[in-house]
């Protein structure tokens, strides 16, 4: 395969490029922002309490564990 030259592109149509790839963003509504926004606060909140339960549990036999050395 034959190395290909790039050539380079100018400040302008570096300019040029860039607003028409923004163009093509779908940006979300308010709404939808706002849901997406409740979703991931409710999702933290139930991972953060499994992990406490996990790390709690894990706490706990460790420290029974230990008792028995």
């Amino acid at each position: 395969m034959a190395e290909e030259k790039k050539r380079k592109t100018s400040p302008a149509e570096f300019v040029n490029q860039v607003r028409a790839e923004t163009s093509k963003v779908v940006w979300p509504t308010r709404q939808e922002t706002i849901t997406t926004a409740i979703f991931v606060g409710i999702m933290v909140l139930i991972l953060s309490l499994f992990f406490l339960g996990v790390d709690s549990a894990f706490s706990a036999l460790v420290g029974w564990l230990l008792t028995l050395a």
